[in-house]
């Protein structure tokens, strides 16, 4: 059955995704990801599977997010 709990999350990841998509800012498509992946570990704990979350949170939410944001630093915005 599903809970509120897990409704409220998977809400939040399909906002997130279509935000990610939709978004013309390259820093807040970043942020916005991070917060995608920082859920996808929560949701991967509420279905047992501790070290798929770590996984998830250390390297979607931490590396990469630092990846990209190293990545939009170096480069410069044209208009």
């Amino acid at each position: 059955m599903i809970t509120v709990l897990d409704f409220l999350l998977l809400l939040f990841l399909i906002v997130c995704a279509v935000a990610v998509a939709r978004i013309r800012d390259l820093l807040s498509a970043v942020v916005i990801f991070a917060a995608y992946s920082l859920v996808m570990a929560i949701i991967w704990q509420m279905l047992g599977s501790p070290d798929v979350a770590i996984t998830e949170a250390a390297l979607g939410a931490g590396v990469t997010t630092f990846l990209f944001i190293a990545a939009i630093s170096r480069t410069r915005r044209t208009e």
